[in-house]
């Protein structure tokens, strides 16, 4: 298991692979607001936990299990902001911050649980893209289907 901070690293490696398809360490320390000593400290990290390939000024290369934490932990936050902001109804910004502590705080069971109950609320199943939180598909539209 891997600290809360070197997730933050892996889902950023994540949605960097999944925007440039590159992941660079100059990009990690801009999207993050650190420091390129931060970024490789973190990196050496998630080295040692097999989770990165990667050689000093190399390409880095997220592992399968990497991708699947980052996946997991993107998927959660995704799970309970819906809630926190379309069923509850609260704000962007605190429903952002909520979110972000609720998920590390909640275990994968309530998360699925979750899930299931803001599919069924908001009706997630039936939208035109398709959306399925395990397959990453648009997060917006169950902001749409609600105006409707």
């Amino acid at each position: 298991m891997i600290s809360k901070a070197l997730e933050e690293y892996l889902k950023t490696m994540y949605v960097l692979k999944k925007q440039n398809e590159k992941i660079r360490v100059t990009d990690i320390a801009e999207k993050m607001n650190c420091t390129k000593p931060s970024v490789n400290k973190a990196i050496n990290q998630l080295k040692k936990e097999n989770l990165l390939n990667y050689e000093a000024y190399g390409t880095i290369e997220l592992t399968k299990e990497a991708e699947d934490l980052a996946r997991k932990a993107l998927e959660a936050y995704d799970i309970v902001y819906v809630f926190l902001k379309d069923v509850l109804n609260l704000q962007t910004e605190e429903a952002t911050k909520e979110a972000e502590k609720m998920k590390s705080a909640i275990t994968d069971s309530t998360v699925s649980e979750l899930a299931k109950y803001v599919h069924k609320v908001l009706g997630l199943t039936n939208l035109d893209c398709n959306y399925d939180i395990a397959k990453e598909k648009c997060r917006n539209c169950a902001r749409r289907t609600l105006k409707k």
